[in-house]
């Protein structure tokens, strides 16, 4: 599985209905599952974004439809990071000789 790292932020529409955030996010979990990947870890947060999810899918084109289906309900915009957990981060640093 890869891991990404979504920054996500609340449209207008989504901060006019943000009582609804959190079956929202229900929905986003099983989106994701029904593509293969779970969300790992969610995180509202305060500053330049308002979430960051850190989840897993078994390819970039599971993440990108999972991305899709988010920017299709007009709730987020979002920005997404494909992250390389340590040990791979390690491997790619050896390879270089």
């Amino acid at each position: 599985m890869a891991t990404y790292i979504m920054l996500a932020n609340w449209t207008e529409q989504g901060v006019r209905k943000v009582s609804e955030s959190p079956a929202r996010l229900d929905v986003a979990k099983k989106a994701l599952a029904d593509l293969g990947g779970e969300i790992k870890t969610f995180f509202m947060t305060m500053g330049h974004y308002d979430m960051v999810v850190v989840y897993e899918a078994p390819d970039d084109e599971a993440a990108a439809r999972f991305t899709l289906k988010l920017g299709m309900q007009g709730n987020v915009r979002t920005e997404t990071l494909k992250a390389f957990p340590e040990p791979t981060y390690r491997e790619l640093f050896r390879s270089l000789g």
